[in-house]
C-alpha cells in the first residue's frame, strides 16, 4: 500500500506526457505528413473532446474491474495508441493512435483519484489526490519537454515512441507492485446517473468548467506571449515554460496541505491568485525580472487549480459514486481546456495577444461567482437538514 499512491503519480506522469507530447512536434508532423499545421493542431482538440465525451460512459462500464488490472490495462492501451502514432504513415493513422490513447485517459484519472482517496481515507484523501496530480506537474517540467528535445534530434516519431515506452514501463511496475483492490460491493446499489440531477453537483461541475476555461484561455498562448510580447528568445521561452511547470510542483504541494480541510476555499484561492497573475503578466513584460516572478506565482496557482477543483467536486458526491463523479469532472476539465483555447484564440483575433490574460481572469471571476452559489446552496441544504432533525 505504501507504493500505491506514488505508482498512481508515476502513471499520471506517463499518461500526461503522452497526451501533451504532440504540442512540441506539430510543425514537424505537418512537414513530414504534408498536412497543414492547423490540421495537426486539431488532434489536440480531438484528444480533449474524446476524453470529454467518452469518459463517464467508459468509467461506468469499467468501474467494477479490479484496480491493478484496470490501471495496467489503460497504460497498455496508451502504449498501443502511442505505438500506432509513432508508426503512422498518414494523418488518419496518427489520428487513430491519438484517439485510442484518449479513450484510456479519463478511465485512468477517474479511477486513480478515487482509488488514492480510498487508500488514504477521508481525512487525507485530498493530500493523496494532490500526490497523484504531482505527476501532471512533473510531466510539464520533464516529460513533454524531453520528448520534444528527442524529436528535434531524431524526428517526431520518437516523441510518441518515448511516451509509449514510459507507459509500458509504468504498466509493468503497476502489475508487479500495485496492490489488488476490488471495487466496493455496495457501489452497485446506487444509480450513478442520479447525481447528475443534484443541483449542488451541477454547480460544482459548472465551476470546474469556468475555472479550466480561465486557466487555458491564457496558458494555451503563453509561449506566444513570451516571444511576441515579452521579446524572449525561443530557447529562453522553453526554460521559462519549464520554470512555470516547476513552480506548479510547489503549488500542488501547498494545495495538498489545505484541500482536505478547505476544499472550496482552496479552489477559490487558486482561481483568484491565478486570475490576478495571468491578467497582470502581459503588462509586466517590460520588466523581465518582475514578469518572471509573477509567472512563477501563476504556475503555482495553475497547478493548484487542478487538484483543488477536482477534490471539491468529487467530495460533493456520495463516497460510492466518487469514481463516476471524478470521470465527469475530468470530462468537464477537458471541455474547459478546449473551450479556453477557443476563447483565447477569439480574443487574440479581436483585440490582440496581450489581452488573453484579462480574458482568462474574467472567466476566473465567473468561477468565483459559481463558488459563491455553491456556498449559498450548501448552507441552505445544511439548514434544511438541521430543521428536519
Amino acid at each position: 500500500m505504501k507504493l500505491a499512491v506514488p505508482l498512481l503519480a508515476a502513471a499520471a506522469f506517463a499518461m500526461l506526457t503522452n497526451e501533451f507530447n504532440i504540442i512540441g512536434v506539430i510543425p514537424l508532423i505537418a512537414h513530414d505528413l504534408n498536412v497543414p499545421v492547423s490540421k495537426v493542431g486539431l488532434l489536440v482538440s480531438a484528444f480533449a473532446f474524446t476524453v470529454a465525451v467518452t469518459g463517464p460512459f467508459l468509467t461506468l462500464a469499467l468501474r467494477r474491474i479490479e484496480r491493478r488490472l484496470l490501471f495496467t490495462a489503460v497504460l497498455s492501451v496508451t502504449l498501443i495508441g502511442a505505438s500506432v502514432a509513432a508508426l503512422a504513415t498518414n494523418y488518419f493513422l496518427l489520428a487513430s493512435g491519438r484517439v485510442l490513447s484518449a479513450l484510456a485517459l479519463p478511465v485512468y484519472w477517474s479511477m486513480a483519484t478515487a482509488t488514492a482517496a480510498r487508500i488514504a481515507g477521508p481525512e487525507r484523501a485530498g493530500s493523496a489526490i494532490s500526490i497523484v496530480f504531482s505527476g501532471v506537474a512533473i510531466a510539464s517540467v520533464a516529460g513533454s519537454p524531453l520528448t520534444t528535445i528527442l524529436a528535434d534530434e531524431f524526428g517526431w516519431r520518437i516523441s510518441f515512441a518515448a511516451g509509449g515506452v514510459v507507459c509500458g514501463g509504468i504498466a509493468l511496475l503497476m502489475w508487479l507492485f500495485f496492490p489488488r483492490i476490488v471495487a466496493d460491493c455496495d457501489e452497485t446499489q446506487v444509480s450513478a446517473l442520479k447525481i447528475l440531477s443534484r443541483p449542488l453537483f451541477l454547480l460544482h461541475l459548472g465551476m470546474s468548467l469556468l475555472a479550466l476555461t480561465a486557466m487555458f484561455t491564457s496558458y494555451t498562448y503563453l509561449a506566444d506571449v513570451l516571444v511576441k510580447v515579452g521579446r524572449f528568445t525561443v530557447a529562453s521561452t522553453g526554460w521559462l515554460l519549464m520554470a512555470f511547470g516547476a513552480s506548479g510542483i510547489v503549488g500542488n504541494a501547498i494545495a495538498g496541505k489545505f484541500v482536505d480541510a478547505y476544499p472550496l476555499r482552496s479552489a477559490v484561492v487558486a482561481i483568484a491568485v491565478g486570475a490576478v497573475a495571468m491578467a497582470a503578466f502581459p503588462g509586466l513584460l517590460s520588466n523581465h525580472g518582475l514578469a518572471i516572478a509573477v509567472l512563477l506565482v501563476w504556475g503555482a496557482a495553475h497547478a493548484a487549480g487542478f487538484v483543488t477543483n477536482h477534490v471539491r467536486t468529487i467530495r460533493s458526491a456520495p463516497p460510492a459514486l466518487q469514481d463516476f463523479a471524478a470521470s465527469v469532472n475530468v470530462s468537464i476539465f477537458n471541455a474547459g481546456i478546449g473551450l479556453g483555447a477557443v476563447v483565447g484564440g477569439k480574443v487574440i483575433d479581436a483585440v490582440g495577444l496581450k489581452e488573453v490574460g484579462v480574458a482568462g481572469a474574467m472567466s476566473g471571476a465567473l468561477a468565483l461567482v459559481g463558488a459563491g452559489l455553491i456556498h449559498m446552496v450548501s448552507e441552505t441544504l445544511r439548514g434544511a437538514r438541521s430543521t428536519a432533525k
